[in-house]
């Protein structure tokens, strides 16, 4: 399990876990491998590029989820109408796709949150 966790590309920054600590690929069992020796400051110096590449791709990865977070998608406001949907009411149905799916229309009274009206 540790294996394939560490062996996993990180969708933000594209490497493997195993890859920016150790600055290479875990050996999988290849029996002939063509490896490359680099010099101990050669291999530094990637290394550190590559955490460098890596705090790059996580802080665009964060201002991406940053403004997909805080954008209001319905651009809703106190005043209009909006479904009341069944997603988190529970009801005395036996079964849920028996249910009523949405409620009825209600108005918004007031913002209490992000998402929340």
């Amino acid at each position: 399990m540790e294996f394939q966790y560490n062996n996993k590309r990180h969708v933000a920054t594209g490497q493997t876990l195993f890859e920016l600590n150790f600055g290479r690929h875990p050996w999988k069992g290849n029996l002939v491998a063509q490896t490359e020796f680099l010099k101990l400051e050669e291999f530094l110096i990637d290394l550190q590029r590559s955490w460098k590449e890596a705090i790059k791709s996580m802080e665009v990865a964060e201002k991406s989820m940053k403004k997909q977070f805080n954008k209001n998608p319905q651009g809703l406001k106190i005043g209009d109408n909006m479904w009341l949907e069944n997603k988190n009411i529970h009801s005395n149905r036996s079964l849920k796709k028996l249910d009523q799916k949405r409620y009825r229309h209600f108005r918004i009274s007031k913002d209490i949150g992000l998402g929340a009206f």
